[in-house]
């Protein structure tokens, strides 16, 4: 069992920064939590899902899209059970509900969609012009 709560989406102006939290729990990723990969996806009104920014916790390593480098901001407490994504200089493009994902590694990046098989509710971000 994985349960994913995101938290701290809203509305700001372009150029504008948020910080969105993951709340982490569940009797397997407590168990298993070093074979995950957890990470943050936009999904854009219309859009599939995709990923912008995620971490494997047994290295500790981080990947971001393209979109997003040098903006956003992956991290995570020192438990591993709350990840949070700083969001800096927010486009309008940037609009639409993040979600939480987690999955145990099978592949060789953790960025991908398919790598998460757990996700939380969403939390919505509108950026204006």
């Amino acid at each position: 069992q994985v349960d994913l709560a995101e938290s701290g989406g809203g509305s700001v102006q372009a150029g504008g920064s948020l910080r969105l939290s993951c709340a982490l729990s569940g009797s397997a990723y407590s168990r298993y939590y070093d074979q995950y990969c957890t990470g943050w996806f936009h999904q854009a009104p219309g859009k599939e899902r995709e990923g912008v920014a995620a971490i494997y916790n047994r290295a500790g390593t981080v990947e971001y899209s393209d979109s997003v480098k040098g903006r956003f901001t992956i991290s995570q407490d020192d438990t591993k059970t709350t990840l949070y994504l700083e969001m800096n200089n927010l486009k309008p493009e940037d609009t639409g509900v993040y979600y939480c994902g987690a999955g145990i590694r099978y592949s060789r990046t953790c960025l991908p969609t398919h790598q998460h098989n757990h996700w939380g509710q969403g939390t919505q971000v509108t950026v204006s012009a």
